[in-house]
């Protein structure tokens, strides 16, 4: 990097830096920058360079080096201050608020230090003229520092009540403070109050919303704002994540992620920024990182996990107890220091207060995807965990029963403690043969295809204890099971021999109604497999036939003996029977409609036997059904009682399925439905994750939900769910066109934030993908977007090429107002080097409007092409103004412009005010000032004719007043 020789070289070299990110190559350039300037001779360029060199250092982990700098520039001021000019001048007194509340931040500074430079602030702001606030805002600072709490509000009373000047922070860092305060107070209501103007964008700065919205994130949650704190958390961390010196706030997110259920993103954030462990620039908010890094690693050891690897300071591996104890060691040291300086033990108590903070929320989805390598297991949940622990063997059989017998899901989790229990205890060897069978008929349950083995040992048992019923019954569920493998040859045969043996018991008093009807049923259940096929064949149209009407007299047998036998029964289990018997015959049907009353009976019976997780598959078909038949109302209605009937019951699977279907529908249902389907779709995410589908079934409920949140205009929220949802997208797993939309959305939000060089590179990668389609008009249309995007980056050359790309494939498509769009852009672009080379593009252009009118058959080819030929006139005359001068030509080109618009009549109506003001304009230019207010006046004529008063032409009217007055002045 080549050294400066001049003073404007300096400011560019300055400048340039001042643009590259925050960190320690900034400030080492800075350096370099400073010892160049001091070769100029020029103590202007030295006082520059020690001021941009002072920033740099403010703005990065390097704080403490900011005070050297600083006391050269004084000792500067003091000596000659005729060698600051007006903007130093200025800068060096702002730049006294910074060292004043940055000597908070080092312990080293004792406390009678900052003190006296207090006073001197206060000194040399009164004798330059300006106002106290400043000067009040720092002592504020100061005594809350040190819980001097009276002295503070003192000085909060007396900062705002002092004259606002050009030495006072802008309204967002004002507000900022005065929110914290608020906060450490006790008053989050009155806090976000005091923020709403920053939160909602009227107040920004170069580093707020930033601490705004990570300091709002624990009042929201104290306060049960939840959406508000989880949108605050993704708008704010893609503020604070490549910003060095936040490193404060970007410990309030970890510390939010921490005391929400959200510990895996927590741990993500941490190994995002392994530095903030060490850095030592700034020790107050390297006291705060360690703080809430000692809050995680606790919470970690809290669910069970202090021997988990996590990622820590550098050299070394860290579990995350030992990082506990480490950094609660680290930033209690800090904390000392702070209060053996200031005299107190404020510094000590907060941080300890904030150390032993307990999880506000237990579970909050966030909807953004963590690494695999992060994710924490949840604990489980307090049933499965007190059947899970060994006790009385007795107890634990009795409750395993009472579970099976009211056919509660949660069984076969009380049999497994059972078994662990056996296991485990002298009194294992005392099992009976029906307590180890159905010990194996659980563990099949759980095992589902893979059962059939467990099923035949379980008959085997229940045989052994004298149950022939419930052998068979056992037998006939192993069949089956190994139905669902896909394993179909034999099967009906395998079922048929327990199936007559269970009738002849029954006919012989031998058994009773239940495993009867048990058996029956699974007869019932592996005739519906036949009908499926084994996996990857269509069974034959007439097998599938047969297959279908024996099922049919199955299911009917099962309806038929249960009501011959047991016709009052409230027994769960023949009541399941009876209700799965009608959901099958509801599947068997000729169509959907035909299906939807054997479903609905299928669901109330469940209801009615008080087994409401059973209708959660059910409720699923009758949704499909009514989606099918664009009854969306019905759909919703069945989707929202699968959830609530399914609760605690339904598995991670089952409930992320389920979101996602409830999304699609809400979404199919209108604007009104979106704000809910973005909240179905970001459990589906969560419940996706939980049940390890985080890359696949997770990855979409992502890209959905990425979508909504784009709909609503919530720009950042969508940014983040997307970009961490891009690595699992995959051509491969889920479609071309899921890859595409989701780089499509997140180029459209990235624009939206005025990141425009990343939004062209999400938009050149959709093209791409899109380029391969067979129809290439989302191909040309994200050419289109990423050439507008290279040029707001800045990058014209590229810009030109994607522009020449996307002009090329509107041509291919016969779209002329792409095409003409496409050139009008290039001539723009080209204009900055060379406007012969711009006439050339926008001929072009003119060209092809002519050409395309020339052959139009009728309106619908005619009036689009009108319309580009009059918008190509009209930027032509603009372009040619704003390059060259005012000139004839371009008054040619305007009045060509605004004579089509007229032509196009009401629809054109806005665009033909529009050139007839950039035409009066011209014409007052070139000194024809009444022919510029007749335009003026004809615009305003056309305004008032407007029948709606928010119409098309309600924002030209001021417009064309001051070209009015202008004109006639």
């Amino acid at each position: 990097m080549t050294s400066v020789t001049s003073l404007d070289e300096l400011r560019r070299a300055i400048a340039e830096n001042g643009e590259r990110p925050e960190g320690p190559a900034r400030n080492a350039r800075a350096e370099q920058l400073l010892a160049d300037a001091e070769s100029l001779g020029t103590p202007l360029a030295v006082i520059e360079a020690l001021g941009h060199q002072l920033t740099v250092y403010n703005y990065s982990s390097e704080k403490d080096k900011a005070f050297v700098p600083f006391a050269r520039l004084l000792r500067m001021w003091d000596e000659r201050p005729e060698d600051f000019d007006a903007y130093e001048t200025h800068s060096l007194f702002w730049r006294f608020k910074w060292m004043s509340t940055g000597m908070l931040g080092q312990p080293h500074i004792p406390l009678d230090a900052m003190e006296n430079w207090l006073e001197e602030m206060e000194r040399r702001y009164r004798l330059a003229g300006h106002s106290e606030r400043a000067v009040r805002s720092c002592e504020f600072h100061v005594a809350s520092h040190v819980g001097d709490m009276e002295r503070a509000e003192r000085a909060y009373q007396a900062w705002l009540s002092a004259d606002r000047d050009r030495m006072a922070d802008c309204y967002a860092c004002e507000l900022q403070g005065q929110g914290w305060w608020q906060v450490l107070r006790g008053r989050d209501e009155e806090a976000l109050e005091v923020w709403a103007p920053v939160l909602e964008g009227r107040f920004t700065c170069a580093h707020e919303p930033h601490n705004v919205l990570a300091s709002s994130l624990l009042p929201l949650l104290r306060l049960g704002r939840l959406d508000e704190a989880k949108a605050n958390h993704l708008r704010g961390f893609r503020l604070v994540r490549a910003t060095e010196s936040m490193r404060a706030s970007y410990a309030e997110h970890v510390e939010f992620c921490a005391l929400t259920g959200n510990e895996a993103r927590a741990l993500d954030l941490l190994a995002q920024r392994p530095a903030y462990l060490t850095d030592d620039g700034h020790p107050s908010s390297k006291k705060d990182y360690l703080a809430v890094t000692a809050l995680l690693m606790d919470r970690l050891v809290a669910l069970g996990m202090g021997d988990r690897r996590v990622p820590g300071p550098a050299g070394r591996e860290w579990t995350a107890a030992e990082l506990a104890a480490h950094a609660r060691e680290e930033a209690l040291a800090l904390a000392d220091a702070f209060d053996r300086r200031n005299g107190t033990t404020h510094v000590g108590d907060r941080l300890r207060e904030r150390m032993a903070r307990e999880p506000l929320v237990d579970r909050l989805p966030l909807g953004v995807r963590v690494p695999v390598a992060t994710t924490v297991p949840r604990p489980a949940a307090p049933a499965a965990a007190a059947s899970s622990r060994a006790g009385d063997l007795a107890a634990l059989l009795a409750e395993a029963r009472r579970r099976s017998e009211a056919l509660l899901p949660s069984a076969v989790e009380a049999w497994e403690a059972v078994e662990r229990a056996a296991g485990d205890s002298p009194e294992g060897a005392e099992l009976s043969a029906r307590d180890r069978a159905e010990i194996a008929e659980h563990r099949a349950l759980g095992l589902g295809p893979d059962g059939a083995d467990l099923f035949a040992a379980a008959a085997a048992l229940y045989a052994e204890a004298g149950d022939l019923g419930e052998a068979l019954a056992s037998r006939a569920r192993g069949v089956y099971a190994r139905t669902l493998s896909g394993k179909l040859d034999g099967a009906l045969e395998e079922v048929t021999e327990p199936y007559r043996q269970c009738l002849a018991l029954f006919a012989a008093g031998d058994t009773g109604v239940r495993q009867t009807a048990s058996v029956l049923m699974a007869r019932a259940r592996v005739l519906m497999r036949l009908t499926q096929g084994a996996d990857g064949q269509e069974p034959e149209p007439a097998a599938e036939a047969e297959a279908a009407g024996r099922a049919r007299e199955a299911a009917r047998e099962v309806l038929a003996f249960v009501a011959g036998h047991a016709p009052d029964t409230e027994d769960p289990h023949l009541l399941s029977r009876t209700a799965e018997a009608h959901a099958m015959l509801g599947d068997l049907a000729a169509g959907p409609e035909q299906a939807v009353p054997e479903l609905t009976l299928a669901v109330r019976q469940f209801l009615d036997a008080g087994l409401p997780w059973y209708t959660v598959e059910y409720e699923s078909r009758l949704a499909a059904i009514a989606h099918h038949l664009d009854d969306l109302e019905a759909a919703e209605r069945h989707l929202r009682a699968a959830l609530e009937h399914g609760g605690e019951a339904l598995p991670p699977l089952g409930h992320a399925h389920l979101h996602l279907q409830l999304c699609e529908v809400l979404t199919e249902s209108g604007d009104d439905a979106v704000v809910e389907a973005a909240e179905h779709a970001l459990e589906a995410a969560y419940w996706a994750d939980e049940a390890g589908q985080s890359a696949t079934l997770g990855a979409y409920a992502r890209h959905r939900l990425g979508g909504l949140l784009h709909h609503q205009g919530r720009w950042a929220e969508a940014a983040e769910v997307m970009e961490s949802t891009l690595p699992d997208l995959t051509p491969q797993t889920h479609g071309d066109g899921t890859v595409v939309q989701t780089l499509w959305w997140l180029g459209d939000c990235l624009a939206s934030l005025g990141d425009h060089r990343d939004s062209a590179e999400r938009r050149l990668q959709a093209a791409e993908l899109a380029a391969r389609w067979p129809e290439q008009r989302d191909h040309a249309t994200l050419a289109h977007l990423a050439a507008e995007s290279l040029s707001r980056a800045g990058l014209p050359s590229e810009a030109d090429a994607a522009y020449a790309r996307a002009g090329e494939l509107w041509r291919g498509l016969g779209d002329l107002p792409g095409q003409v769009r496409a050139l009008r852009a290039r001539a723009w672009l080209a204009a900055e080097e060379e406007v012969a080379a711009a006439r050339a593009l926008m001929e072009r252009a003119l060209d092809a409007c002519r050409e395309v009118l020339a052959v139009a058959q009728d309106d619908g080819e005619r009036l689009p092409a009108a319309a580009e030929l009059a918008g190509t006139h009209h930027q032509f005359g603009g372009l040619l103004a704003d390059h060259e001068g005012p000139s004839e030509e371009a008054h040619g080109h305007l009045v060509e412009a605004v004579s089509g618009f007229a032509a196009l009549g009401g629809p054109a109506r806005a665009a033909h005010a529009d050139a007839l003001l950039t035409l009066g304009r011209l014409e007052a230019a070139l000194g024809r000032s009444a022919d510029a207010a007749a335009r003026a006046r004809e615009v305003l004529t056309a305004c008032d004719a407007e029948p709606d008063p928010a119409g098309p032409l309600h924002s030209r009217r001021s417009d064309a007043e001051t070209l009015l007055r202008e004109a006639t002045a």
